[in-house]
């Protein structure tokens, strides 16, 4: 199998579909029974290598040199270092808290590239950055309004922001290690072994802090549920993140975030049509114009296509 590059506006339209998928998973996992989150995490990402191994079994390449372990393995612990947070963090943090802190991930990776030379120093990207920011807070807050949420800053929140760190990292260890042809050009093959080390940290994790003999309760809906989970919420929505990696600087990927609360906004909508209000609308338009200016971005010299196509 030979990587086809993306031209950046196909990686654009993939990054759309990604928050799509991102924000339908919300709904997804409120439709679960109650188990235990790291080993239903570790569960997701095992189904979602499953299905990328049967793509990938014969594929040139598939198993990665010892150069590139050294990436997967800090890849993994980024995803392992999020998702553990976010799930710690969730009982000792508001949703108001964890949602104004999220809208530092793309900055947060902007200044990280920058750092690690794969951001372009210029002001456009991080203006759009900011008017982005400004538009998920304004949609997290109008929530907030209607639930009654407050903002606050302890321990949770401070768990939550080491996370936040770990989701910034992880896209621009990918374009570092790309552009230094430390990784394979498959976006496939990235997002396997990304996600088969990030999930074995995770699951681990889970044996230790987990009563993991909970998953035994698992009804047929729940497993029905975690397979689309594993398949369209975990390998698709990160193989297209790895694939817009070829072509896009890790600011504009993360920035595709900032469209996840306004499509959980729209299915909000569609559930109970009577909490639309004029309060959402500030936010939803500054996430739409921020989206907008982010199409017409071009892409920095680092952010060129990978040197080769082939399988490294």
């Amino acid at each position: 199998m030979t990587l086809e590059t993306p031209s950046a506006r196909t990686a654009h339209l993939g990054m759309l579909l990604w928050a799509t998928l991102v924000g339908l998973s919300f709904p997804a996992v409120g439709l679960l029974s109650e188990l235990p989150p790291f080993s239903l995490t570790a569960l997701r990402f095992a189904i979602a290598c499953l299905g990328l191994a049967l793509l990938l079994r014969r594929v040139p390449g598939f198993w990665p040199g010892w150069r590139a372990l050294p990436w997967f393995a800090a890849m993994g612990l980024c995803l392992a270092g999020f998702f553990g947070a976010m799930f710690w963090a969730a009982h000792h943090a508001t949703a108001l808290s964890m949602a104004t802190l999220y809208v530092t991930v793309p900055l947060l990776a902007y200044g990280m590239g920058l750092g690690l030379g794969v951001e372009r120093l210029a002001w456009r990207l991080p203006a759009i950055l900011a008017l982005g920011a400004l538009g998920a807070l304004g949609l997290a807050f109008a929530e907030a309004q209607q639930r009654g949420g407050e903002w606050r800053l302890g321990a949770g929140e401070g768990v939550f922001f080491l996370g936040c760190l770990c989701s910034a990292l992880y896209p621009v260890l990918s374009k570092r290690g790309l552009n230094a042809g430390r990784l394979p050009a498959s976006a496939a093959v990235r997002t396997f072994w990304s996600l088969a080390l990030g999930g074995t940290l995770i699951g681990l994790a889970g044996l230790t802090v987990e009563p993991v003999t909970r998953l035994a309760s698992m009804t047929w809906r729940d497993g029905l549920l975690i397979v689309y989970l594993g398949l369209c919420s975990s390998a698709l929505t990160f193989w297209l993140m790895q694939r817009a990696t070829a072509v896009l600087t890790p600011g504009a990927i993360t920035a595709y975030g900032y469209l996840v609360p306004f499509v959980s906004m729209l299915l909000l909508f569609l559930e109970t049509p009577s909490r639309l209000d004029w309060v959402w609308l500030p936010g939803s338009v500054l996430v739409v114009l921020a989206i907008a200016l982010l199409l017409h971005h071009d892409p920095s010299p680092s952010a060129s296509p990978v040197r080769s196509s082939r399988e490294r």
